[in-house]
């Protein structure tokens, strides 16, 4: 792959990481030690069973727990301390050719990472503000499809994916400000 497929594939795994960071590495590793993709060597870590078997027992636990409204919102408030780390650590290894990892490419990993999370983390608080539960276990299948589908994607065409996740982010970032200005409008209004 070149740098600039590299490139794409870092910030594509880092968006990735804000929304499910356990899928997220669990994916990776699992392409990595398939032989579907050959991993930077920073990169190759998610290989181990270790990190599989862990990063694969919490991609369940996250998916039961984002189910649960309410709940949700507290896992993401928590995961808050892992995503954005790992969200640096992915986009940083998918560059490093020799295992170091630059500043540059950390801080541009977690500013995707906390930028998708933030985007997913205040969707789904305003999400829990309705009394039915449909619409958040709709927004968590949601987010499971498109880090799977994102991930199979990438691997393939990762310019395709970037561009798909570019609009998708906008794409969630007008949902949330029309679900804000439709519920906290109304109330500015009526009092």
């Amino acid at each position: 792959m070149s740098e600039a497929h590299l490139f794409a594939t870092g910030l594509l795994l880092a968006w990735l990481a804000g929304i499910r960071v356990y899928l997220t590495v669990f994916g990776v590793g699992l392409a990595g030690a398939l032989g579907w993709l050959d991993l930077p060597p920073a990169l190759q870590v998610t290989e181990s069973p270790w990190v599989l078997g862990a990063a694969g027992g919490l991609a369940v636990v996250e998916f039961l727990t984002d189910k649960i409204p309410g709940v949700d919102s507290l896992w993401d408030l928590l995961q808050t301390l892992a995503r954005v780390p790992a969200g640096a650590f992915l986009a940083a290894a998918a560059l490093s050719p020799d295992g170091d990892l630059g500043a540059g490419m950390l801080a541009t990993g977690a500013g995707v990472a906390l930028t998708s999370h933030v985007l997913k983390s205040g969707t789904r608080a305003l999400l829990n503000t309705s009394p039915e539960p449909v619409s958040n276990w709709t927004a968590s299948a949601g987010e499971d499809a498109v880090v799977i589908g994102a991930l199979a994607l990438a691997f393939a065409h990762p310019w395709l994916a970037l561009a798909v996740v570019i609009a998708l982010t906008v794409l969630a970032a007008a949902v949330v400000w029309w679900l804000w200005r439709r519920l906290f409008g109304r109330r500015r209004g009526a009092a």
